[in-house]
């Protein structure tokens, strides 16, 4: 019988997990911490990668646009870089158990083979744009809103094959976080005509849900469940009202898998936003276990992600 974790996930398309980083703990503390540092590090141009206002999707610019002009960034790249201060902290937390048992949870895998079968991808922060509140539009990952009907139904099926994804996806709170909105169950069907004509930044689709994160509590989602994000501008001179920890970790595909094309999707996915460019180096090694390593070599073998090309546009 599937878990309740993964019943969640395939019936709405999401599961929230109260309270997975107790936020009275030191541990959380610590990581609260070395995201508002990178957070800072970004803002004032020393952390070269990040997601900026008003960009949606990758490739992303090369300078921090001016908080006046458009609100600044509204993510934090590479987390797990080895040039990126708090890296330790941030890979004990990525790396962890309680993490990496609920993606194993979801992804269906049998725990006692001893092959390492989960992959590492991506690890970033969401912040809180200066000065302008940003919008995501309504979107799936990796299925472009100009899909007909019936390609948009194939590639739901291929991408869920029985049901589960090749990799799992979550948002993790550090802040009180209601950003994340969703429509639940519509990773599993096509999008109805009101939300195909709709408009990309419609406020209010039917059925959609507010996912309300306290700190510490994290939200599992399919990739493919129709979302966006609304991000509201922090106060000026204030404290970051926003830091989310937003990672995914993927299963390593074997001859008996979706095939080549799948792998080619889930490796552009991945390998748009760099990672490739640094994951090999000699100095990427982590220090918190070998299982660590296993993932890491797994995600090497992916590629550098040179050719690879990007999701979607915008």
């Amino acid at each position: 019988m599937p878990s309740t974790y993964l019943q969640s996930l395939q019936k709405e398309g999401f599961v929230v997990i109260p309270s997975l980083i107790p936020p009275s703990s030191k541990e959380f503390a610590t990581l609260k911490q070395a995201a508002t540092t990178a957070t800072t590090n970004t803002r004032t141009g020393t952390w070269p990668y990040f997601r900026t206002v008003p960009k949606q999707f990758p490739p992303w610019p090369t300078n921090v646009p001016p908080p006046a002009s458009e609100g600044g960034i509204w993510g934090v790249q590479h987390l797990l870089h080895p040039d990126m201060p708090g890296r330790e902290e941030f890979a004990k937390f990525y790396f962890d158990e309680r993490i990496l048992s609920v993606v194993e949870e979801l992804l269906g895998l049998d725990l006692a083979e001893n092959d390492e079968k989960l992959v590492m991808e991506l690890f970033n922060l969401l912040v809180a744009p200066e000065t302008h509140d940003f919008a995501l539009r309504w979107h799936r990952d990796d299925i472009p809103e100009t899909a007909s009907p019936d390609e948009e139904e194939k590639l739901l099926a291929s991408k869920s094959p029985g049901g589960r994804q090749s990799h799992a996806q979550y948002n993790l709170a550090l802040c009180d976080d209601a950003s994340l909105i969703v429509v639940p169950g519509s990773h599993r069907r096509v999008r109805t005509e009101t939300e195909r004509n709709a408009d990309p930044y419609e406020n209010e689709l039917p059925g959609q849900l507010v996912v309300e994160l306290k700190a510490g509590d994290a939200v599992f989602y399919d990739s493919n469940i129709l979302h966006r994000g609304v991000y509201k501008a922090k106060e000026e001179g204030g404290e970051e009202s926003r830091l989310t920890l937003h990672g995914s970790v993927g299963i390593k595909e074997t001859d008996g898998g979706e095939g080549d094309g799948s792998k080619k999707v889930r490796a552009t996915a991945v390998l748009q936003h760099g990672v490739g460019a640094w994951v090999h180096r000699g100095d990427a090694a982590f220090g918190v276990g070998g299982r660590a390593e296993k993932m890491r070599a797994n995600l090497v073998a992916m590629g550098t992600g040179e050719g690879v090309g990007y999701s979607l546009q915008g």
